[in-house]
């Protein structure tokens, strides 16, 4: 039996460039549109016109429409993921630096580890790993809390919160992907999340009165373009680097990539955004990184009583 071809390196490196700058560049590229556009409509036109460009173009290339089931378990997560997770980024960002909020996001592992340990008993809680969360844990207070800010402006609570927030509900969605009925095609599951996520963030966009304050001749040519970043870099390109880097390398190598966006973001933060950078942020990244990497390098060991669980998981799944 032949096997595939191995790719070009420069492809290869083309792939993981665009993963890893492009995708921690939107967070400066947020911040950005946030200034002069609404939050939740923001997020509405950048996900809404992704979903619509990739869902036509999936299907101009035959594959099929998700079935009723399917569209109910993507509009699910297009809930968890696009209206409450990049909703609460979005609105973040308004009040956090670009560079911060990259790093609480960082935090995802973290919150998906303990969903794991305490509600699902899926994976055992070793010292190894204990210690992980709970550097993590530390991470989260220097960025967060008032009392450890080192010199810095104290970060907007409200904000904070909402990255919190935005993280925790990024890991449910996380692990209510293997349980829920979605396309078989990966680019088209996210096409229609991204469809109905964006429908969602408009409806919230109009229910806040954004619609009502919102006038298109004031926003600068800076803005849109941040938009159109977005739209075509940060979801319809990323996106495909993404799925296709993940079809040629292990999904331990592509998910690198959450040590990396971190990092662009602070920096672009810093040299373009004109963002401080000071000890806190340093400090909290430098542990929040230490955490996501230590735990996402852990080999997962289940509880000795997991076994019926996994088999009930697997079972739904399918």
């Amino acid at each position: 039996m032949e096997t595939a071809a191995r790719p070009a390196s420069w492809k290869v490196l083309l792939a993981f460039g665009i993963i890893y700058f492009v995708w921690g560049s939107t967070f400066l590229a947020i911040r950005i549109g946030v200034q002069e556009v609404p939050p939740f409509l923001l997020a509405g036109m950048r996900f809404f016109i992704s979903g619509v460009v990739l869902y036509g173009w999936l299907r101009l290339k035959g594959t099929p429409s998700p079935n009723r089931r399917e569209w109910a378990g993507a509009t699910l997560l297009g809930t968890l993921i696009f209206l409450v997770d990049y909703g609460c980024l979005f609105w973040a960002e308004q009040r956090v630096p670009s560079g911060i909020a990259a790093v609480v996001l960082a935090t995802i592992p973290v919150f998906i580890t303990l969903l794991e340990i305490i509600f699902l008993r899926t994976q055992r809680l070793t010292v190894r790993l204990g210690l992980a969360l709970l550097v993590g844990l530390c991470g989260v207070a220097v960025l967060t809390l008032h009392s450890f800010s080192f010199g810095e402006v104290p970060i907007n609570p409200a904000g904070a919160l909402a990255l919190l927030v935005a993280a925790f509900t990024w890991s449910v969605a996380t692990i209510l992907t293997r349980k829920l009925s979605l396309p078989a095609s990966k680019p088209m599951s996210a096409a229609a999340q991204m469809l109905t996520g964006g429908a969602q963030l408009f409806a919230l966009a109009a229910l806040s009165g954004e619609f009502a304050g919102f006038h298109l001749q004031t926003v600068s040519a800076k803005a849109w373009y941040a938009l159109l970043y977005l739209i075509v870099a940060g979801s319809i390109v990323g996106f495909t680097a993404y799925v296709w880097l993940l079809h040629h390398e292990s999904p331990t190598k592509v998910g690198t990539y959450a040590y990396v966006n971190p990092v662009v973001a602070v920096a672009l933060g810093y040299f373009v955004g004109g963002e401080s950078v000071g000890p806190r942020t340093f400090l909290g990244a430098l542990f929040v990184l230490a955490s996501v990497i230590a735990i996402t390098t852990t080999p997962k060991t289940r509880p000795a009583d997991a076994g019926k669980h996994s088999e009930l998981s697997v079972a739904k799944a399918d």
